[in-house]
């Protein structure tokens, strides 16, 4: 119990620590930056499938009613760690960046048989990290360059529960406290000294408690299992946020405050087939209506984001005493929507990855390698293309029986 203690607590100082070195993207800079879905990394490597997602193996916190199915006896732990290599390129040339990060933490335990189970952990909402630099000229005779900066992010601290109506439904909740700030920065600056710059930095920092729904239905026909799911998010403005603007023109700086902020309507759906535990193909999709949110006082300043999902699992025999056989093969792929309306990029990724069963312990090894490309694949604009590392570990001990003397 000790070493659990001792991992939650650094894992929870790390995630708000390194949430700000998610992301090098000059996308980032709109809206509350890079979104993360918070997905176990087992479904990350099928494309970020969750919803319609069902397993005793993995936490999916995606989707509350999930909960119940963890097994009656059993303690879970999952933490994860990503390492990130993103190749930006546009007309002017191409750079190279490395990000590192912790994905997240969780933990899920039962409560009451198979009924009722409870899930908890810290994850990151969104990330925020560029700087990057535009020189021009007026009638070239006053050449100035613009600089654009900035960092920060959104954490999110979670607690649910699932509940098992009957044998086939499923219910669940999540409660969220997410809190965090961003920054953004410009400056202007002239390469003649007698011309003053100026530099203008808006600053967020929100505190707020938001609440997600789940629902499932899922049957088993013999050898076959299939599972329907369904999750939904009300739009709610921030119960609290502060803003600040500072624009500093030689010595006068200006100070703003009261501006409104919230967050979107969302809801998604997703099925999933399990064949014999050997193979599951699953597909999901979800939708976060940003039109309507409040950003700077204002709605329509965002677009509606839509994601599509789709993965497969596969195992040769998970009884077998073949190690070989016991390993989880999975592929994916996913088509997101920008949310911003300052770009019409899309992001395309395709996902793969391996479960390694400890021999010992009821622990799973996961690894999944993700690409990633936002952007034009020819002409003009930026173009990102990235792959991604993650490695997690779920950990699963029965904690829940009485020994014999």
């Amino acid at each position: 119990m000790k070493r659990y203690i001792v991992i939650v607590l650094a894992a929870m100082m790390a995630v708000g620590s390194w949430a700000q070195n998610a992301t090098s993207s000059p996308s980032s800079r709109f809206g509350y930056g890079e979104l993360n879905d918070n997905l176990p990394g087992a479904y990350r490597a099928m494309g970020g499938v969750g919803i319609g997602m069902r397993s005793n193996k993995a936490i999916n916190p995606a989707q509350p009613a999930s909960f119940t199915a963890c097994d009656s006896m059993t303690f879970m732990f999952d933490l994860a760690g990503s390492l990130l290599y993103t190749n930006y390129g546009d007309v002017n040339g191409q750079r190279n960046r490395i990000n590192g990060n912790l994905e997240y933490m969780t933990l899920q335990f039962p409560i009451w048989q198979k009924y009722i189970a409870f899930s908890a952990g810290i994850t990151p909402y969104s990330a925020m990290g560029y700087s990057f630099s535009l020189s021009d000229s007026i009638n070239t005779d006053y050449h100035h360059t613009k600089t654009y900066s900035g960092e920060g992010g959104f954490t999110q601290v979670y607690g649910g529960l699932g509940f098992n109506i009957c044998d086939w439904v499923a219910l669940g909740a999540n409660v969220y406290y997410m809190f965090g700030e961003i920054t953004k920065s410009r400056t202007l600056s002239f390469s003649q000294a007698d011309i003053k710059g100026a530099v203008q930095t808006d600053e967020l920092t929100i505190s707020s408690l938001r609440l997600r729904y789940g629902a499932q239905l899922f049957h088993t026909f013999g050898q076959h299992t299939i599972v329907l799911g369904g999750v939904f998010e009300n739009s709610q403005r921030f119960s609290k946020s502060d803003y600040m603007q500072i624009e500093t023109t030689t010595n006068d700086t200006v100070t703003v405050l009261e501006n409104a902020f919230g967050m979107p309507m969302m809801y998604g759906g997703g099925i999933s087939y399990g064949y014999a535990n050997r193979l599951t193909l699953a597909l999901d999709y979800q939708c976060q209506d940003w039109t309507k949110v409040l950003y700077f006082d204002q709605q329509n300043k965002l677009r509606a984001r839509h994601r599509w999902m789709f993965g497969v699992e596969y195992r040769h025999d998970p009884t077998s005493r073949n190690y070989a056989h016991r390993i989880c093969w999975r592929l994916g792929a996913n088509y997101t929507t920008s949310y911003s309306m300052n770009t019409t990029m899309p992001e395309i990724g395709v996902s793969a990855g391996c479960g390694f069963p400890l021999r010992t312990i009821g622990t799973t090894i996961n690894t999944t390698i993700e690409y990633l490309h936002r952007g034009a694949i020819a002409g003009d604009m930026l173009s990102e293309n990235a792959l991604r590392l993650v490695i997690n570990a779920a950990i699963a001990e029965n904690w829940f029986f009485k020994r014999k003397l």
